[in-house]
């Protein structure tokens, strides 16, 4: 069974994807940027977008049927990898406890030249 979740409380696709898909007890979000559940860009340092960031997973995880705590996997594509402390200070609030596994790169451009941007796979059920 494979299902779209969509939600207002964080920022709709900028493209031809879906916010998350639900396949069987997996949802898998999409990449996840510093904008604001309106559309408007988050300004700020690296630790202000990975929060908006995180608020935006959790919304697009609620709306799936699943939460941060059932995260199983995250990506962080990073702008410049000299952030990666301070993402991981904020990062690392969000799972206080028992985090999921995760990988980080730096890429050469992420959407609308943010900071950060996060995609994360979840149990649900």
């Amino acid at each position: 069974m494979r299902r779209i979740v969509e939600t207002d409380a964080a920022p709709a696709a900028v493209g031809p994807y879906s916010q998350a898909v639900q396949v069987g007890d997996l949802l898998f979000t999409a990449g996840q940027i510093a904008l604001a559940p309106d559309g408007t860009l988050v300004e700020g340092d690296v630790r202000e977008q990975t929060r908006q960031v995180m608020r935006n997973l959790q919304a697009v995880l609620a709306a799936g049927g699943s939460s941060l705590e059932r995260v199983v996997k995250c990506t962080c594509y990073l702008a410049d990898m000299n952030d990666f402390a301070a993402m991981n200070e904020v990062y690392g609030s969000y799972f206080p406890s028992q985090p999921p596994a995760r990988s980080a790169f730096q890429v050469a451009r992420l959407p609308k030249d943010v900071a950060i941007e996060i995609e994360a796979i979840a149990e649900v059920g």
